[in-house]
Protein backbone atom coordinates (compact mmCIF):
# COMPACT_ATOMS: atom_id res chain seq x y z
CA UNK A 1 0.00 0.00 0.00
CA UNK A 2 1.02 3.10 -0.93
CA UNK A 3 2.17 5.56 2.35
CA UNK A 4 0.80 8.96 1.26
CA UNK A 5 -0.58 8.16 -1.87
CA UNK A 6 -2.06 11.82 -2.73
CA UNK A 7 1.48 13.58 -0.81
CA UNK A 8 2.93 14.90 -4.64
CA UNK A 9 -0.41 15.44 -6.26
CA UNK A 10 -1.70 18.19 -3.25
CA UNK A 11 1.96 19.38 -3.37
CA UNK A 12 1.43 20.29 -7.26
CA UNK A 13 -1.79 21.79 -6.25
CA UNK A 14 -1.01 23.30 -3.29
CA UNK A 15 1.79 25.11 -6.07
CA UNK A 16 -1.56 26.62 -8.49
CA UNK A 17 -1.76 23.16 -10.30
CA UNK A 18 -5.38 22.22 -11.34
CA UNK A 19 -5.12 19.10 -13.21
CA UNK A 20 -2.58 16.66 -12.32
CA UNK A 21 -1.62 13.23 -14.19
CA UNK A 22 0.35 10.77 -13.42
CA UNK A 23 2.78 9.24 -15.52
CA UNK A 24 4.85 5.65 -15.69
CA UNK A 25 5.76 2.89 -18.89
CA UNK A 26 5.98 -0.54 -19.01
CA UNK A 27 8.49 -2.52 -21.16
CA UNK A 28 11.94 -1.33 -21.14
CA UNK A 29 13.76 -4.20 -20.48
CA UNK A 30 12.09 -6.46 -22.57
CA UNK A 31 14.06 -7.82 -26.11
CA UNK A 32 10.83 -7.64 -27.91
CA UNK A 33 7.74 -5.44 -28.60
CA UNK A 34 6.72 -1.99 -28.05
CA UNK A 35 7.36 -0.02 -24.75
CA UNK A 36 4.47 2.02 -23.49
CA UNK A 37 3.12 4.09 -21.49
CA UNK A 38 0.09 5.22 -19.13
CA UNK A 39 -1.33 8.52 -17.79
CA UNK A 40 -3.84 8.84 -15.59
CA UNK A 41 -5.92 11.53 -14.03
CA UNK A 42 -7.75 9.90 -10.57
CA UNK A 43 -10.43 11.66 -9.15
CA UNK A 44 -10.06 12.79 -5.48
CA UNK A 45 -12.76 10.69 -4.10
CA UNK A 46 -11.06 7.42 -6.11
CA UNK A 47 -10.80 4.18 -3.96
CA UNK A 48 -7.59 3.55 -3.44
CA UNK A 49 -7.46 0.03 -1.43
CA UNK A 50 -5.16 -2.21 -2.74
CA UNK A 51 -3.20 0.25 -5.19
CA UNK A 52 0.39 -0.66 -5.42
CA UNK A 53 3.22 -0.46 -7.65
CA UNK A 54 1.88 -2.62 -10.37
CA UNK A 55 5.00 -4.79 -10.35
CA UNK A 56 4.28 -5.50 -6.83
CA UNK A 57 0.58 -7.01 -7.78
CA UNK A 58 -0.72 -10.10 -8.93
CA UNK A 59 -2.21 -10.08 -12.61
CA UNK A 60 -5.50 -11.02 -11.10
CA UNK A 61 -5.04 -7.68 -9.15
CA UNK A 62 -3.62 -5.58 -11.38
CA UNK A 63 -6.54 -6.82 -13.96
CA UNK A 64 -8.88 -5.93 -11.14
CA UNK A 65 -7.76 -2.41 -10.30
CA UNK A 66 -7.26 -1.64 -14.41
CA UNK A 67 -10.98 -1.89 -14.37
CA UNK A 68 -11.45 -0.21 -11.48
CA UNK A 69 -9.19 2.72 -13.31
CA UNK A 70 -10.59 2.72 -16.45
CA UNK A 71 -14.21 3.40 -15.08
CA UNK A 72 -13.40 5.78 -12.80
CA UNK A 73 -10.44 7.98 -13.71
CA UNK A 74 -8.91 10.00 -17.39
CA UNK A 75 -7.04 7.26 -18.61
CA UNK A 76 -4.67 7.34 -21.69
CA UNK A 77 -2.20 4.49 -22.86
CA UNK A 78 0.67 4.86 -25.86
CA UNK A 79 3.53 3.35 -27.16
CA UNK A 80 6.77 3.43 -29.21
CA UNK A 81 7.50 0.74 -32.06
CA UNK A 82 10.29 -1.38 -31.69
CA UNK A 83 11.56 0.80 -34.90
CA UNK A 84 11.22 4.02 -32.77
CA UNK A 85 13.10 2.12 -30.21
CA UNK A 86 16.36 1.07 -32.38
CA UNK A 87 16.22 4.90 -33.84
CA UNK A 88 15.93 6.52 -30.96
CA UNK A 89 17.03 4.31 -27.97
CA UNK A 90 14.78 2.56 -25.38
CA UNK A 91 15.06 6.06 -23.22
CA UNK A 92 14.12 8.24 -25.24
CA UNK A 93 11.34 5.85 -26.84
CA UNK A 94 9.88 5.62 -23.20
CA UNK A 95 10.05 9.05 -22.88
CA UNK A 96 7.99 9.82 -26.52
CA UNK A 97 5.54 6.84 -25.43
CA UNK A 98 4.95 9.02 -22.13
CA UNK A 99 4.48 11.92 -23.70
CA UNK A 100 2.18 10.48 -26.57
CA UNK A 101 0.23 9.29 -23.27
CA UNK A 102 -0.44 12.48 -21.84
CA UNK A 103 -1.20 14.24 -25.62
CA UNK A 104 -3.65 11.40 -25.37
CA UNK A 105 -5.64 12.48 -21.96
CA UNK A 106 -9.13 13.65 -22.94
CA UNK A 107 -8.50 16.08 -19.99
CA UNK A 108 -5.78 18.33 -20.71
CA UNK A 109 -3.52 18.34 -17.82
CA UNK A 110 -1.37 20.92 -16.61
CA UNK A 111 1.06 19.44 -14.48
CA UNK A 112 2.40 15.56 -14.84
CA UNK A 113 3.82 13.50 -12.03
CA UNK A 114 6.86 11.00 -13.62
CA UNK A 115 8.16 8.04 -12.77
CA UNK A 116 11.86 7.97 -12.46
CA UNK A 117 14.51 10.54 -12.71
CA UNK A 118 14.58 11.94 -16.02
CA UNK A 119 12.62 14.21 -18.06
CA UNK A 120 12.87 14.74 -22.24
CA UNK A 121 10.35 16.18 -24.36
CA UNK A 122 7.19 16.99 -22.31
CA UNK A 123 5.09 19.94 -23.25
CA UNK A 124 3.33 20.54 -19.87
CA UNK A 125 5.31 21.01 -16.42
CA UNK A 126 6.49 18.03 -15.09
CA UNK A 127 8.30 16.39 -11.93
CA UNK A 128 10.34 12.82 -11.69
CA UNK A 129 10.02 11.00 -8.85
CA UNK A 130 12.07 7.94 -8.22
CA UNK A 131 9.63 5.11 -7.04
CA UNK A 132 6.80 7.19 -7.93
CA UNK A 133 4.67 4.28 -8.96
CA UNK A 134 5.13 3.28 -4.96
CA UNK A 135 4.24 6.98 -3.89
CA UNK A 136 2.20 8.30 -6.11
CA UNK A 137 -1.80 7.26 -6.49
CA UNK A 138 -1.73 8.84 -9.80
CA UNK A 139 1.46 7.16 -10.84
CA UNK A 140 0.98 3.96 -9.40
CA UNK A 141 -2.61 4.16 -11.57
CA UNK A 142 -0.95 5.23 -14.54
CA UNK A 143 1.99 1.95 -14.40
CA UNK A 144 -1.25 -0.65 -13.76
CA UNK A 145 -2.36 0.75 -17.06
CA UNK A 146 0.61 0.40 -18.78
CA UNK A 147 1.50 -2.85 -17.78
CA UNK A 148 -1.63 -4.77 -17.90
CA UNK A 149 -2.18 -3.22 -21.53
CA UNK A 150 1.35 -3.91 -22.37
CA UNK A 151 1.11 -7.18 -21.37
CA UNK A 152 -2.58 -8.36 -23.26
CA UNK A 153 -0.60 -7.26 -26.07
CA UNK A 154 2.08 -9.36 -25.73
CA UNK A 155 -0.25 -12.57 -25.48
CA UNK A 156 -1.64 -11.41 -28.91
CA UNK A 157 1.88 -10.96 -30.59
CA UNK A 158 2.07 -14.95 -29.22
CA UNK A 159 -0.73 -15.82 -31.95
CA UNK A 160 0.86 -14.00 -34.47
CA UNK A 161 4.25 -15.00 -33.94
CA UNK A 162 3.95 -18.37 -32.35
CA UNK A 163 7.07 -20.15 -30.51
CA UNK A 164 8.45 -17.17 -29.14
CA UNK A 165 6.51 -17.77 -25.89
CA UNK A 166 5.82 -14.34 -25.37
CA UNK A 167 2.51 -15.36 -23.85
CA UNK A 168 4.98 -16.75 -21.36
CA UNK A 169 7.92 -13.92 -20.56
CA UNK A 170 6.30 -10.73 -22.31
CA UNK A 171 9.06 -10.31 -24.12
CA UNK A 172 11.87 -10.27 -21.25
CA UNK A 173 15.53 -11.66 -21.83
CA UNK A 174 14.46 -15.29 -20.47
CA UNK A 175 16.78 -18.20 -21.15
CA UNK A 176 13.91 -19.62 -23.06
CA UNK A 177 12.80 -16.86 -24.94
CA UNK A 178 16.88 -16.70 -25.88
CA UNK A 179 16.90 -20.42 -27.22
CA UNK A 180 13.58 -19.42 -29.82
CA UNK A 181 15.41 -16.56 -30.84
CA UNK A 182 18.26 -18.94 -31.86
CA UNK A 183 15.77 -21.72 -32.96
CA UNK A 184 14.03 -19.16 -34.72
CA UNK A 185 15.32 -15.86 -35.63
CA UNK A 186 14.29 -12.27 -34.93
CA UNK A 187 10.90 -11.92 -35.67
CA UNK A 188 9.41 -8.89 -36.24
CA UNK A 189 8.40 -7.35 -33.00
CA UNK A 190 12.12 -8.16 -32.14
CA UNK A 191 13.90 -4.91 -31.10
CA UNK A 192 17.71 -5.12 -33.24
CA UNK A 193 19.41 -2.80 -30.89
CA UNK A 194 19.03 -5.62 -27.84
CA UNK A 195 19.85 -8.21 -30.19
CA UNK A 196 23.52 -7.18 -30.75
CA UNK A 197 24.52 -9.60 -27.88
CA UNK A 198 23.27 -12.14 -29.60
CA UNK A 199 25.50 -11.35 -32.53
CA UNK A 200 28.36 -10.48 -30.97
CA UNK A 201 31.72 -11.81 -31.46
CA UNK A 202 32.71 -14.19 -28.51
CA UNK A 203 34.04 -12.75 -25.15
CA UNK A 204 37.85 -13.34 -24.50
CA UNK A 205 37.84 -16.63 -22.32
CA UNK A 206 38.44 -14.98 -18.61
CA UNK A 207 40.42 -18.34 -17.79
CA UNK A 208 42.64 -18.92 -20.91
CA UNK A 209 43.86 -22.76 -21.13
CA UNK A 210 42.36 -23.22 -17.45
CA UNK A 211 39.44 -24.75 -19.08
CA UNK A 212 41.92 -27.57 -21.46
CA UNK A 213 43.40 -28.06 -17.78
CA UNK A 214 40.57 -29.49 -16.27
CA UNK A 215 39.36 -31.58 -19.46
CA UNK A 216 42.96 -32.98 -19.63
CA UNK A 217 43.15 -33.69 -15.86
CA UNK A 218 39.72 -35.71 -16.12
CA UNK A 219 40.73 -37.29 -19.08
CA UNK A 220 43.66 -38.68 -17.35
CA UNK A 221 41.54 -39.75 -14.47
CA UNK A 222 39.51 -41.64 -17.37
CA UNK A 223 43.21 -43.47 -18.51
CA UNK A 224 43.01 -44.80 -14.63
CA UNK A 225 45.83 -42.24 -13.56
CA UNK A 226 45.52 -40.60 -10.24
CA UNK A 227 45.93 -37.15 -10.45
CA UNK A 228 48.35 -35.71 -8.13
CA UNK A 229 49.06 -31.90 -8.19
CA UNK A 230 48.21 -29.32 -11.04
CA UNK A 231 50.26 -25.70 -11.54
CA UNK A 232 53.23 -27.14 -9.66
CA UNK A 233 55.89 -23.91 -10.32
CA UNK A 234 59.43 -23.04 -9.79
CA UNK A 235 62.00 -20.06 -11.15
CA UNK A 236 62.35 -22.52 -13.96
CA UNK A 237 58.65 -23.04 -15.54
CA UNK A 238 55.23 -24.89 -14.56
CA UNK A 239 54.10 -28.11 -14.87
CA UNK A 240 50.67 -28.27 -15.71
CA UNK A 241 49.50 -31.47 -14.49
CA UNK A 242 51.19 -34.17 -12.10
CA UNK A 243 49.83 -37.83 -11.92
CA UNK A 244 51.00 -41.51 -11.26
CA UNK A 245 50.05 -44.14 -13.68
CA UNK A 246 51.27 -47.51 -11.89
CA UNK A 247 54.75 -47.07 -10.30
CA UNK A 248 55.45 -43.82 -12.46
CA UNK A 249 55.09 -40.34 -12.17
CA UNK A 250 54.17 -38.47 -15.01
CA UNK A 251 54.18 -34.91 -16.03
CA UNK A 252 51.97 -33.54 -18.51
CA UNK A 253 52.10 -30.60 -20.71
CA UNK A 254 48.60 -29.57 -21.67
CA UNK A 255 48.01 -27.51 -24.85
CA UNK A 256 44.71 -26.08 -25.40
CA UNK A 257 43.32 -25.69 -29.11
CA UNK A 258 40.76 -23.90 -30.33
CA UNK A 259 41.39 -24.23 -34.24
CA UNK A 260 42.86 -27.57 -34.89
CA UNK A 261 45.52 -29.47 -33.60
CA UNK A 262 48.94 -29.58 -34.72
CA UNK A 263 50.91 -31.97 -36.59
CA UNK A 264 52.24 -33.42 -33.51
CA UNK A 265 52.17 -32.70 -29.69
CA UNK A 266 55.90 -31.48 -29.73
CA UNK A 267 55.57 -28.73 -32.30
CA UNK A 268 54.38 -26.20 -29.68
CA UNK A 269 57.40 -27.52 -26.81
CA UNK A 270 60.75 -26.29 -28.23
CA UNK A 271 64.22 -27.35 -26.37
CA UNK A 272 64.06 -24.51 -24.44
CA UNK A 273 61.01 -26.02 -22.97
CA UNK A 274 61.69 -29.39 -22.53
CA UNK A 275 64.80 -27.85 -20.28
CA UNK A 276 63.10 -26.00 -18.33
CA UNK A 277 60.54 -28.86 -17.43
CA UNK A 278 63.01 -31.70 -17.22
CA UNK A 279 64.19 -29.33 -14.26
CA UNK A 280 61.08 -28.20 -12.99
CA UNK A 281 60.48 -31.66 -12.26
CA UNK A 282 64.19 -32.72 -10.86
CA UNK A 283 62.86 -30.03 -8.13
CA UNK A 284 59.20 -31.74 -7.34
CA UNK A 285 60.98 -35.08 -6.63
CA UNK A 286 63.41 -33.52 -4.56
CA UNK A 287 60.66 -31.13 -2.82
CA UNK A 288 58.42 -33.75 -2.41
CA UNK A 289 61.21 -36.93 -1.54
CA UNK A 290 59.21 -38.71 -3.86
CA UNK A 291 61.52 -42.03 -5.32
CA UNK A 292 60.26 -42.96 -8.95
CA UNK A 293 60.29 -43.28 -12.40
CA UNK A 294 59.36 -40.50 -14.59
CA UNK A 295 57.77 -39.97 -17.65
CA UNK A 296 56.49 -36.63 -19.64
CA UNK A 297 53.56 -36.95 -21.63
CA UNK A 298 51.46 -34.43 -24.15
CA UNK A 299 48.03 -33.84 -23.62
CA UNK A 300 45.82 -32.12 -26.74
CA UNK A 301 42.87 -30.66 -26.29
CA UNK A 302 40.89 -29.28 -28.83
CA UNK A 303 38.06 -27.20 -26.99
CA UNK A 304 36.83 -25.34 -30.29
CA UNK A 305 35.92 -21.92 -30.05
CA UNK A 306 33.94 -20.94 -27.13
CA UNK A 307 30.33 -19.38 -27.72
CA UNK A 308 29.48 -15.92 -26.33
CA UNK A 309 25.63 -16.91 -24.85
CA UNK A 310 23.71 -14.41 -22.20
CA UNK A 311 24.50 -16.79 -20.27
CA UNK A 312 28.26 -17.38 -20.31
CA UNK A 313 31.00 -18.97 -22.32
CA UNK A 314 29.91 -22.32 -23.56
CA UNK A 315 32.65 -24.97 -25.39
CA UNK A 316 31.63 -27.80 -27.84
CA UNK A 317 32.66 -31.60 -25.99
CA UNK A 318 36.19 -31.51 -26.06
CA UNK A 319 38.59 -33.55 -28.14
CA UNK A 320 41.42 -35.10 -27.09
CA UNK A 321 45.14 -36.24 -28.31
CA UNK A 322 47.57 -38.02 -26.43
CA UNK A 323 51.44 -37.85 -26.53
CA UNK A 324 53.50 -40.95 -24.10
CA UNK A 325 56.73 -40.34 -23.69
CA UNK A 326 56.93 -37.05 -25.68
CA UNK A 327 60.35 -36.93 -24.51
Amino acid sequence: MLEAPWKYEQEAHARGFAVVCGVDEAGRGPLAGDVFAGACILPEDFDLSGLDDSKKLSEKKRDLLYDRIRERAVCSVARATPEEIDRLNILNAAMLAMHRAIEGLRVHADYALVDGDKLRGFTVPAQCIVGGDGKSASIAAASILAKVERDRYMIEMASVYPGYGFEKHKGYPTKAHYEAIRALGPCGIHRQSFLKKLNAPAKKDPLPGRYGEDAAARYLESLGMTVLERNYRTREGEIDIIARDGDVVVFVEVKERRDAFYHSGMDAVGAGKIARLRKTADAWFAERGVTARGRFDIVEVYAGVPKDSPFGLTYPAPEFRYTRQAF
